[in-house]
C-alpha cells in the first residue's frame, strides 16, 4: 500500500495514525506469511450493539463476542515487539470469523506490515508489564490494562481462526491464523479507558481467558472472499 492507503485501513477511532508517525513508516515490509512466537494473555467478553458498530461498513452484521489480548512477541519477521488488540467475532453462514477492529504495537515496522499485508488497523502505543502477570498499553486518548490470575493445569492448545478485514478499496479479504501452544485458564481483570469508543465494546471487568508463555502461530496471506 501507498502511505495514503495505509491511513484508509478501516478501524475504530483509537487506531488513527498521526501524520508524524506515517512519515516514519518503512516503505518495505516482510510479506505474508508471518510466523511468530511469544507469550500472551487473551480474554473473551460478550458482544452487542457496540461490538456490531465496531465492525467496518463492509461487514455489517451482529457482533457475537469481543476478544481482547496482549502479546509479547519474541520472534517475528520484524523482530520483537508488544501488541494489544480487540477482535469482534461474527458469523458468516456456518463459519465463525473475527475482525481485528483495534490493534496497537510499539514497532513501526509491525504497524506498516499489519496494514500492508492484512489491512489490520495497527497504531502506536507504549507498553509496560508482562502478559503472564499484569500488562498495560496506552495510546492517544486510550489505555488498556489486564491483570491475570491463572488457575488449573497447563493444557495443549491448537486452534485456527479466520480474520476478515476490509481493505481501503472496500474489498473484504480473509487470512488464516493457525495457533499452537500450551495454556492455562485465567481470570483476566481488564480495565479499558477511552475518550472515544473502545471501552464501549472491549468491555472492562473480569473475564474468562487464557495465558500462555509458548505461543506459536502463522498468519497466511490475505485472499479475497469467494
Amino acid at each position: 500500500m501507498q502511505p495514503a492507503e495505509l491511513l484508509r485501513v478501516p478501524g475504530v477511532p483509537e487506531t488513527a495514525v498521526a501524520p508524524e508517525v506515517l512519515a516514519q513508516l518503512p516503505t518495505e515490509v516482510p510479506p505474508a506469511p508471518w510466523r511468530c512466537r511469544g507469550s500472551a494473555v487473551l480474554w473473551l467478553s460478550r458482544g452487542g450493539a457496540a461490538a456490531s458498530a465496531a465492525l467496518p461498513d463492509g461487514i455489517r452484521t451482529r457482533g457475537l463476542f469481543a476478544a481482547g489480548g496482549f502479546i509479547r512477541y519474541t520472534d517475528t519477521p520484524v523482530g520483537s515487539y508488544d501488541e494489544v488488540m480487540g477482535i469482534v467475532g461474527f458469523r458468516d453462514g456456518f463459519s465463525l470469523l473475527g475482525n481485528v477492529a483495534f490493534m496497537a504495537v510499539d514497532s513501526l515496522t509491525s504497524l506498516a506490515g499489519g496494514r500492508t499485508n492484512w489491512a489490520m488497523p495497527k497504531t502506536v502505543a507504549s507498553f509496560a508489564g508482562s502478559p503472564g502477570d499484569a500488562m498495560q498499553a496506552s495510546g492517544d486518548g486510550w489505555q488498556v490494562d489486564a491483570t491475570v490470575r491463572p488457575f488449573g493445569p497447563r493444557l495443549p492448545l491448537r486452534m485456527s481462526m479466520v480474520a476478515a478485514q476490509q481493505w481501503p478499496d472496500g474489498q473484504i479479504r480473509r487470512a488464516l491464523m493457525r495457533l499452537r501452544s500450551s495454556a492455562r485458564l485465567a481470570v483476566v481483570d481488564a480495565r479499558v479507558e477511552s475518550d472515544r469508543e473502545l471501552n464501549g465494546w472491549l468491555r472492562p471487568g473480569k473475564h474468562l481467558g487464557l495465558v500462555t508463555s509458548n505461543l506459536e502461530f502463522t498468519l497466511s496471506p490475505a485472499h479475497p472472499e469467494a
